[in-house]
């Protein structure tokens, strides 16, 4: 099942929590963030060049809209982010949200709706849930009471959405109809099964609709098959994994995040690549992004 790809350091970023990689296909460019040091990322593979702005606040995701901006996840609440003037400003509130809580991952539906989770910023209390946003109003969709929830990731075709909750070690799926209403949530994989010491963090789907989780504390991905059979294990090059996006001109490079967070000294140490943004050329392609719709 090990799948042994050459691994490489794309760009050195020391993230404390690297999260939410995403390919924003118009620009061919990687967006990433760092939630613990309030930072967005924007790498250029073609120069290894990378600047990051300062949001106002813990940020788990940004994602390319269809006028240009990001729509991002803070604490807070949402917000946009223009590239040009580098500025965040304030778009919502997520709804009964309490204030212990923090956005974490999102992803898009081939509609243009963003699906998001939210966390206990104490990785404690099951106050998480998932969301909707679909062009301003924000509906809760999918599984409640998670301390850190993870995903959600959305196949090929639309019609599933995989949930993870990090602590629980389980990644559900459900079936995502065409009005973005979400079924009942079934398990898709007891990870524990695979890695009983570590935790699924941020899921994607390639274009086959095969599911790659990152495992933190787990030194590796694994690719699921669409049953939940794993079916591939990649070994990476510091412990805590954190999620994988495909990019490049033909979506076949992955680009993965990482965290330094919860290493002691001496792993750190041991660990020089912890915190930055690795690649491995793929042997299957992801699949384009969808945009978000703001309105």
């Amino acid at each position: 099942m090990e799948m042994k790809l050459e691994v490489r350091e794309a760009f050195r970023a020391n993230c404390t929590l690297g999260e939410g990689p995403v390919w924003d296909a118009p620009n061919q460019l990687l967006w990433f963030v760092d939630i613990k040091r309030h930072q967005l990322w924007r790498f250029d593979p073609a120069t290894g060049e990378a600047t990051s702005a300062e949001a106002p606040g813990q940020i788990g995701w940004a994602l390319p809209a269809e006028d240009g901006r990001l729509l991002c996840g803070l604490q807070s609440g949402l917000c946009t982010f223009d590239p040009e003037q580098r500025a965040f400003e304030p778009l919502c509130a997520i709804p009964g949200e309490p204030a212990g809580n923090r956005s974490n991952d999102a992803c898009t539906d081939p509609h243009g709706r963003v699906f998001m989770g939210t966390m206990d910023d104490n990785e404690d209390a099951p106050t998480g849930r998932f969301y909707c946003f679909d062009r301003g109003t924000i509906t809760p969709a999918g599984p409640a009471e998670i301390a850190i929830t993870n995903g959600p990731a959305i196949s090929p075709d639309g019609g599933t959405i995989y949930f993870t909750s990090t602590l629980g070690q389980a990644i559900h799926a459900a079936d995502l109809h065409e009005d973005g209403t979400v079924g009942e949530t079934r398990l898709f994989a007891d990870t524990a099964e695979h890695l009983p010491d570590a935790h699924p963090d941020g899921p994607v789907v390639d274009a086959e609709g095969h599911v790659w989780s990152a495992f933190s504390g787990g030194s590796c991905l694994i690719r699921f098959a669409p049953d939940g059979t794993p079916v591939a294990r990649v070994p990476m090059l510091t412990a805590n994994i954190t999620k994988l996006a495909f990019g490049g001109p033909d979506l076949t490079t992955a680009y993965v995040t990482t965290a330094r967070s919860g290493l002691s000294e001496a792993e750190l140490a041991a660990q020089p690549l912890a915190g930055s943004l690795l690649a491995f050329e793929a042997q299957v392609a992801g699949f384009a992004q969808p945009l978000v719709k703001l309105a």
